[in-house]
Formats: structure tokens, C-alpha cells, sequence
């Protein structure tokens, strides 16, 4: 079993910035594909960014790129979502995940959120 604990949301204006952490118990991420998910309100969860188990990969939903940066270290066992120029339309609970896929796509384990609020 994997526990994954989020912090790092809050409520941030548009155009700001918010750095979530994840951290993880109970075995080494090392051996995860991890990955972060959204969920607005009224809106399905959706797929934001993932990272390859050496963290040499990266992926993001469209939406993300150019302004989301993951990224992780094994040796802490704690992976990061850098959000930069943030928008309201990224307020969301926010779901760190780690993935035996490969794309993270069909997650193993999931944290149990955090929040993050952008107002405009």
C-alpha cells in the first residue's frame, strides 16, 4: 500500500503561482510512474501531469503545458506540481497519484486532495 499526502493548495489571484507537494508512506515511489489529476467543481476528474519513475519523462494535458512543471525526488519520496500563471479556470481539488501504467493513466493509489482556488 501507497499513502500520498497533498499540501501546498490555497487560494491564489490569477496569475500567481502555487507549488503542491506530495508525499508518500508505506513503499518507495521509485518504483511508480506518479502523477497529478484534477477535479473542478461540476467537472469530471481529469488527467493534468505525470512523471516517469527516473523523472527523465514528463506529460501534461494540454491546458497545463508551458505552465506546469512535475517533478520528483525518490530519495524524499515527494513529487512536486510547480503551477505558474495560474487561471480560474484551474481551481480545482488537486490528486497526487502513483501508476504501475506508464502514463499514470489508470492510477494505483491516490492522495486525498488538496484544494487550490484561483480568483480572478
Amino acid at each position: 500500500q501507497v499513502q500520498l499526502v497533498e499540501s501546498g493548495g490555497g487560494l491564489v489571484q490569477a496569475g500567481g503561482s502555487l507549488r503542491l507537494s506530495c508525499v508518500a508512506s508505506g513503499h518507495t515511489i521509485s518504483s511508480y510512474v506518479m502523477g497529478w489529476f484534477r477535479q473542478a467543481p461540476g467537472k469530471e476528474r481529469e488527467f493534468v501531469a505525470a512523471i516517469s519513475r527516473g523523472g527523465g519523462i514528463t506529460e501534461y494535458e494540454d491546458s497545463a503545458l508551458g505552465r506546469f512543471t512535475t517533478s520528483r525526488d525518490n530519495a524524499k519520496n515527494t513529487v512536486y506540481l510547480q503551477m505558474n500563471s495560474l487561471k480560474p479556470e484551474d481551481t480545482a481539488v488537486y490528486y497526487c497519484v502513483a501508476a504501475r501504467d506508464p502514463r499514470a493513466r489508470r492510477p494505483d493509489y491516490w492522495g486525498k486532495g488538496t484544494l487550490v482556488t484561483v480568483s480572478s
